[in-house]
């Protein structure tokens, strides 16, 4: 299947209904930090996309929202298959970028280079959409603050060895920064920029 075939592929079975069910898994998962969560449609997204990436990537882009891919997602029906199905346009400039998406393995650009929002607006920022190997295994995570009643631990596997320094410099930012949704596959993790991350 050639890039102009996959682009034109796959999407949401039921729009409407698919869509408002994972802008709720992603509000939730905003709201409960750490928790893990699997989306069921299959939107028949382009390799090196994972299922929960591309259902991201239906529900929240469209034609306001300028999206920011990493070089390795640029060489392949992404770029093409997120234009056909949501209108949104690829950027090149991190900071312009409402969305970024991050293939498995890739190299973490600095979170500084991302919008951050301002003191006055800090939504207005950049939402990072980063693929891992799986859940379940590798590196643990000890997660506080905000929606976690004590403490919640998971495990994750392929995170980007920088990710602890970024994420403590994107810390100290509040109310300012980024927020990072983690995907394996089908399944998501959501982190916003509130909770502190201890990685063991």
């Amino acid at each position: 299947m050639n890039i102009k075939t996959q682009a034109l592929s796959g999407g949401f079975g039921e729009p409407v209904f698919e869509s408002q069910s994972v802008f709720r898994m992603l509000m939730d998962g905003m709201a409960r930090p750490g928790s893990i969560r699997s989306v069921e449609p299959d939107v028949g997204q382009p390799d090196p996309f994972g299922g929960a990436a591309g259902a991201i990537a239906l529900t929240l882009c469209d034609h306001e929202t300028p999206v920011w891919l990493s070089a390795g997602l640029t060489k392949t029906a992404v770029p093409e298959w997120i234009g056909f199905h949501t209108g949104a346009q690829i950027t090149r400039e991190k900071a312009e970028a409402r969305f970024a998406f991050v293939e498995a393995g890739a190299t973490l650009a600095s979170f500084g280079l991302f919008s951050a929002g301002t003191q006055e607006y800090p939504d207005r920022s950049t939402t990072l959409i980063i693929e891992v190997a799986a859940f379940g295994e590798g590196q643990t995570l000890t997660l506080t603050g905000p929606g976690i009643q004590q403490t919640t631990i998971v495990k994750v596997k392929g995170l980007p060895e920088v990710f602890a320094r970024l994420w403590a410099d994107n810390r100290a930012l509040f109310p300012r920064g980024v927020d990072v949704v983690l995907t394996a596959g089908k399944s998501m993790l959501c982190l916003p920029r509130t909770t502190k991350i201890a990685i063991q």
